[in-house]
């Protein structure tokens, strides 16, 4: 259904163990990196940013495999499993944990059970992406049985935020200060977040989720996705004591295979399973990660540990061809996917028509209306008298304004989709989808942010800090197009950054669940859930809409990015209809979904293989 160009008008957009005994963390730590190796490091970090993330795999009651070959050539990718279950299911980016959180459902847990122990795990084995000295955001179905259409949905906030001596200059002229050492760290929230899960809707005991990963921690295998990303801060790893410990303990780089250990965070995680998430947040552990911060030139205190807190409240709302949608607050990218849904329901033949050239095209354009609304988005808390531009996002009025500017012959310019600000591109994180027998679900996405965040590795609690500073906008220079960056994302204390996640939970109108879905990847987070659930619609199973070709337009840079699998006739004739199509392999670092469907009584979970993950149910 093309609209006439007489038809067209603008929309108008919202301007208009560590039990660390009796001496000091200080008199404890190791002696500090040197000026020299810190600029070293920062340099060789700096060059591996452009590669940032993403792989995958997965098994349990019943699965199939796949091999994919990339696009006409024979390079060979990652092996892709289809789960079937039963009774629950989880889907995240390490085996092992996807089994551990099953493994929980199985001991009586729910579903907030197993996300507990699934994301705990992800923090000691995928250590690059999150753990507890990071943050997140998730979301909640909670079923209420006895009855159809009675389920409840909440989300769960836990960003790190800025630190109480934050303001909105102190980056200027320093940028990379955001990205590496003491300066780039927020207050991390992980702990309070899993804790207000627990305590609202857990069964099982705290000690009993975070016992798993205190196990695991005291010794592993490296598999071959940590392998990479230890090679990619081979500099990092060799020269700083913190990190050559346990990744080049023998002066070599661990490789797949090797057995790697962090006993200082397994006495951390079992300090925090005998005495709760306060134990991080105050007393040696707190002494020690703020001393650590502090030595690496950063401004957090122990009361910023003190004071930090959750949010819970109800999920954002909304709806999809039929179903329901339960997704994150601002200053998630959630507002935005939504939008994004609400655009593409407008084109009623979509389905039917299946995966042409055009659709693709209004796949790319959708989606660039949708990184538009996100130059929109940012903390709530601090901006009142402009909240009004942040909640007409989700809307289905807000989507029939910008509808009509969505041309079927052509693309435009950044201009046209009238961003208001230049924002951050973000990196990083993992997730986490579950489901338990009675239809509870889960989608969680944890974070440090860039790969082994901030580059600052307490060696007395062994907890890798997060550098989610970087996510905040810098007062500078404008961009290319005259794009000046987001005041609304400058930096305040106890302000939380923007940020590109999208933990999403659908359910049918009956009140029974359909999928639960998430993703890491930065920027391209909200943009893979999205082709992922467009896949869903066109009818691939759970595996097979993770692993098709996806491409990426986020308005700056001027390109789509298209995976080497995704079909060359189609990238063809985008070409014609003006898109800058730049085709890049499948097994870069990238962005990896982690989904779950239901269909009648069977279960379908699948990890994305660009990480390597795997899923597992029963």
């Amino acid at each position: 259904m093309a609209i006439s160009e007489d038809e067209k008008t603008l929309p108008l957009f919202a301007d208009g163990t560590a039990t660390v005994g009796d001496a000091s963390p200080v008199e404890r730590r190791r002696q500090s990196r040197s000026r020299a190796w810190r600029i070293f490091a920062l340099v060789a970090a700096w060059t591996t940013i452009s590669f940032l993330y993403t792989s995958r795999s997965t098994w349990s009651t019943e699965t199939s495999s796949k091999r994919h070959t990339c696009g006409s050539s024979s390079c060979e990718r990652n092996e892709a499993w289809l789960i079937r279950a039963k009774h629950g299911a989880v889907a995240s980016e390490n085996g092992l944990c996807s089994e551990i959180g099953v493994k929980t459902l199985k001991k009586g847990g729910n579903a907030v059970d197993a996300a507990i122990s699934a994301t705990l795990c992800i923090g000691v084995t995928n250590m690059f992406s999150a753990g507890i000295g990071g943050g997140g955001f998730m979301t909640v179905r909670i079923p209420t049985l006895g009855g159809k259409d009675t389920s409840k949905a909440y989300t769960v906030d836990f960003r790190e935020t800025a630190p109480a001596a934050a303001n909105e200059t102190m980056y200027v002229g320093q940028p990379i200060n955001a990205l590496f050492g003491g300066l780039a760290v927020g207050v991390p929230g992980e702990l309070r977040g899993l804790e207000e899960m627990h305590r609202r809707w857990g069964t099982l005991s705290w000690k009993e989720l975070v016992m798993p990963s205190v196990e695991l921690a005291k010794g592993w295998r490296v598999s071959k996705e940590l392998e990479r990303r230890i090679e990619m801060f081979g500099a990092l790893m060799h020269n700083s004591p913190d990190w050559k410990a346990i990744f080049a303990p023998k002066g070599c780089l661990l490789r797949e295979g090797d057995l790697i250990q962090r006993i200082a965070l397994s006495r951390t995680l079992a300090k925090i399973a005998e005495e709760g998430p306060d134990a991080f947040y105050s007393g040696p552990i707190a002494e020690s990660l703020v001393a650590k911060v502090q030595e690496a030139g950063g401004i957090m205190t122990l009361q910023d540990f003190a004071d930090y807190k959750a949010k819970v409240e109800p999920a954002l709302e909304g709806s999809y061809r039929g179903k329901r949608v339960y997704t994150t607050h601002a200053p998630t990218s959630g507002p935005a996917l939504l939008h994004m849904l609400n655009l593409l329901e407008q084109f009623e033949d979509f389905v039917e028509e299946g995966r042409s050239s055009l659709n693709m095209h209004r796949v790319i354009e959708i989606m660039k209306f949708g990184f538009a609304a996100r130059t929109k988005i940012s903390d709530p808390a601090f901006v009142h008298r402009d909240s009004a531009r942040i909640l007409e996002i989700p809307t289905k009025e807000y989507a029939r304004r910008v509808f009509l500017n969505i041309t079927d012959d052509r693309t435009h310019p950044p201009e046209y989709y009238q961003p208001v600000y230049d924002v951050p591109v973000d990196h990083g994180t993992s997730h986490v989808s579950v489901v338990d027998k009675n239809e509870m679900a889960v989608s969680i996405t944890s974070t440090v942010n860039i790969v082994f965040g901030s580059q600052v590795l307490d060696p007395v609690t062994g907890v890798i800090m997060n550098d989610e500073m970087d996510d905040f906008s810098t007062p500078g220079v404008p961009n290319s197009f005259g794009l000046y960056p987001s005041p609304y994302n400058y930096p305040q204390p106890g302000k939380r950054p923007l940020s590109s996640i999208a933990p999403t939970i659908m359910e049918h109108l009956d009140g029974s669940f359909a999928v639960t879905i998430g993703g890491s990847g930065g920027s391209r987070i909200f943009p893979s859930v999205f082709q992922t659930l467009v896949n869903l619609d066109w009818g691939l199973d759970a595996s097979e809409a993770v692993e098709y070709g996806r491409v990426h337009d986020q308005l700056f840079p001027l390109l789509v990015e298209a995976d080497n699998v995704f079909p060359s006739n189609i990238l063809e004739d985008l070409k014609v209809k003006g898109h800058n199509i730049t085709v890049a392999d499948i097994s870069r670092v990238a962005a990896a979904v982690q989904v779950i469907t239901k269909e009648g009584s069977t279960i379908q979970a699948a990890s994305d293989s660009r990480k390597r993950g795997k899923a597992a149910g029963y």
